[in-house]
């Protein structure tokens, strides 16, 4: 199928008006040096126990693995800052900002899937497939060949227009489109701050972090009992994931109230009493965060998490 003229301006409306902050189009290809560093990432045992990771890196850097008639690649970004603050209470553990709502993968797959629905009810014959980070696609680096921003030193997406609180989703479609050149040039500069601020210095150099050494892996990702010394020492009150890096960029300066009433904080909580996750048993578990991301870590490890924390 050929270039569909003038589409492009008509999904970036469209994904406006589903809710998405930022739009980008490109072709569909190789992701060729990008497939490289994660290549090396994996090489060095930087992720961790993530082995999942491990397993066909090659299909996560070309969408034509996983959606074979591939063409084009919708990039989209959707804020989910909320103005509130964490208590900080050494009674009650902290929680990362993008779990205070409702699962993220819900909220954007549910828009991508009305998006991509849109554009097969508009181009007969148009197929494509919708993607959140549950999908093998290297979802950074795409939103940085879209033009959505960059990658800053910790890792993290950052966009001049709202900061890195940004959730990422793709739609690979089966159509040629008009497609977006213009690249944001990498903003960081000399700026250190996500280096400096981390406490156990998992940002081993800038733009590579060692998830082993990671807050938010070691509480959301690692099963069994323990956590690693460097990590449980320097906790900093983090019951589920963390946001040190990120709240302490300047780039966040430009944070705006997110329009998506989903990821306003569950039950106004921001953070979680420690005694009532000891507490808990698997029926509360379940209940309490069906539709949470915060299951991510399943309740064994809340409690592991919750324990550490006490001592």
């Amino acid at each position: 199928m050929g270039i569909v003229e003038g589409l492009s301006y008509r999904i970036k409306n469209k994904a406006a008006e589903l809710g998405f902050d930022k739009c980008g189009i490109v072709p569909a290809g190789r992701l060729t040096p990008e497939a490289g560093r994660l290549r090396q990432w994996l090489e060095g045992g930087l992720h961790g126990e993530m082995k999942w990771m491990e397993r066909e890196p090659d299909k996560r850097a070309d969408p034509a693995e996983i959606f074979p008639a591939a063409r084009s690649m919708v990039v989209l970004a959707m804020n989910y800052f909320t103005p509130h603050e964490h208590c900080d209470g050494t009674d009650t553990g902290k929680v990362s900002r993008y779990a205070w709502g409702d699962d993220y993968h819900d909220v954007l797959r549910g828009r991508l899937q009305d998006l991509l629905a849109w554009m097969q009810a508009e181009i007969p014959g148009a197929e494509g497939k919708a993607c959140v980070d549950t999908a093998p696609v290297m979802e950074k680096p795409w939103a940085v060949r879209a033009g959505l921003g960059w990658i800053g030193k910790h890792s993290n997406l950052i966009t001049k227009e709202l900061g890195s609180w940004v959730f990422l989703g793709e739609i690979i479609l089966n159509i040629e489109l008009d497609y977006d050149r213009e690249v944001v040039e990498d903003h960081c500069g000399t700026c250190t701050a996500c280096l400096d601020a981390c406490p156990t210095q998992a940002i081993v150099e800038p733009y590579v972090v060692d998830s082993r050494k990671c807050i938010s892996y070691a509480t959301i990702e690692l099963r069994g009992e323990t956590l690693p010394t460097e990590v449980s020492e320097h906790l900093n009150g983090w019951l589920y994931g963390c946001d040190i890096c990120q709240d302490v960029c300047p780039w966040n300066r430009f944070e705006r109230p997110t329009n998506e009433p989903r990821f306003e904080p569950r039950h106004g909580e921001t953070s979680l009493l420690l005694a009532g996750i000891d507490r808990m048993e698997h029926e509360e578990y379940a209940e309490r965060f069906r539709g949470s991301a915060m299951k991510r870590t399943k309740l064994a490890g809340l409690k592991r998490n919750a324990r550490y924390l006490e001592q």
